[in-house]
């Protein structure tokens, strides 16, 4: 029993590290406007995009190409964690405000 707890503790000081170490990119959607319009990542890597609302209305992050969307009430921030990506240009966009616009561009 004891190497059963010692194996699970094992597990989430590891599950906890990794996730920290994902490289994170901070996206901000304020009342129709989206920054930064475009940001690099790395290829083949996991990565975080975290996501705040500092409009006064909702926001929706959404990337079809990425497979991610998160709604946002006003002066919420929230993430999205992207999995290995191919090289390649990914619009993400406020789904409410759909002119507001960004790329990733995974190199």
């Amino acid at each position: 029993m004891h190497k059963f707890w010692m194996a699970l503790a094992a597990t989430a000081l590891m599950a906890g590290a990794h996730a920290e170490d994902l490289p994170t990119f901070k996206v901000t959607i304020k009342d129709g406007t989206i920054s930064p319009t475009r940001f690099e990542a790395p290829a083949g890597k996991r990565f975080k995009i975290e996501i705040t609302n500092a409009g006064k209305s909702p926001a929706e992050f959404e990337s079809i190409q990425l497979r991610k969307e998160k709604v946002l009430g006003p002066g919420v921030t929230s993430f999205v964690v992207v999995n290995a990506t191919s090289p390649g240009e990914y619009v993400y966009f406020d789904d409410f405000h759909p002119q507001a616009r960004g790329t990733v561009v995974v190199k």
